[in-house]
């Protein structure tokens, strides 16, 4: 048995991928192998292909494309007790996830819910779980107001539903293209470009009480001014930028996020926002929708 895989052969551009025949993966200590439903696509995935995260994340090549994947358990590895073949999971996966198999470790999956389809399953590890932690990081009472620098996304988007429900005020920053994707999602729509902090503070005159950044960079340090306590500012994609502005990186919390996730998303509370799925086989397509920047939403791949 072969395992169908979209990797990338080296650094670089969308040159470097293609699809190839690997060995089976073979599930080690504490870890599963799942037969792979479906894998969902982040910007870090071509940011990883570009080589961008090399210096602190080195993959071997050739390197499966994708972080986060659901599917049935079909092999578990030794000191797995909590899990078993048959068992339907999500999660971030270990060595990469648009691909017929995929590793995941048992400290960073969860059940996944009858009532939640894999598809929707997919997109909740790296969004989701990113928008729930880093706004549990900012720990903002009801009532309070957050920018969401970004909101766009599948983390910005996930994020403005997660405040909306725990009662904060939400305002996004997003391209002119996504403002009805962003008043849909009950938050007030602020244009990027220059002069965007008078735009912010002309609906929030007092400033804003927290900002959860997910896009990073010197638009980041601008908007820093507008934090009324800069300690309240939390970047999920630039350490440097974060550190700069007076905040902080986000810090994760682990597979408890990912069930209040699913319990989200079979309630109603939350949606991901799926904007496009793809089949396995155009899953370069899914890449280039995603690294164009022009996304509203999760992008899927189905396998």
């Amino acid at each position: 048995m072969t395992n169908r895989a979209l990797v990338f052969t080296e650094y670089g551009g969308p040159e470097t991928e293609s699809f190839v025949d690997l060995p089976d993966p073979l599930a080690g200590p504490g870890q599963v192998r799942i037969a792979v439903a479906a894998s969902a696509v982040n910007p870090a995935d071509w940011k990883f292909r570009q080589g961008l995260f090399r210096q602190y994340i080195p993959f071997e090549l050739p390197h499966i494309i994708g972080s986060e994947a659901a599917g049935v358990i079909d092999q578990v590895g030794a000191d797995v007790t909590d899990f078993a073949v048959g068992d339907a999971v999500f999660g971030n996966t270990a060595e990469g996830g648009i691909s017929a198999y995929a590793l995941l470790s048992v400290d960073s999956i969860a059940p996944k819910p009858e009532s939640v389809d894999f598809t929707v399953a997919a997109t909740l590890p790296i969004a989701g779980g990113t928008a729930a932690d880093g706004l549990a990081q900012l720990a903002l009472p009801e009532g309070a107001t957050v920018l969401i620098v970004g909101i766009g996304g599948g983390v910005g988007s996930a994020a403005a539903q997660l405040a909306r429900h725990h009662g904060l005020r939400v305002i996004g920053t997003a391209g002119p293209g996504k403002k009805e994707l962003v008043e849909s999602l009950g938050a007030v729509h602020v244009s990027y470009g220059d002069g965007v902090v008078d735009r912010v503070r002309a609906v929030a005159p007092d400033g804003v009480d927290g900002i959860l950044d997910t896009v990073g960079g010197p638009g980041l340090v601008e908007l820093a001014v507008v934090a009324k306590d800069r300690s309240k500012i939390v970047s999920t994609s630039d350490p440097a930028a974060a550190a700069e502005a007076g905040g902080a990186y986000i810090s994760r919390r682990g597979p408890g996020t990912l069930l209040e996730l699913a319990d989200l998303v079979a309630s109603g509370a939350l949606d991901p926002k799926i904007s496009a799925v793809y089949d396995f086989e155009h899953a370069r397509d899914a890449l280039r929708d995603v690294e164009s920047g022009h996304a509203n939403g999760k992008v899927v791949v189905v396998i």
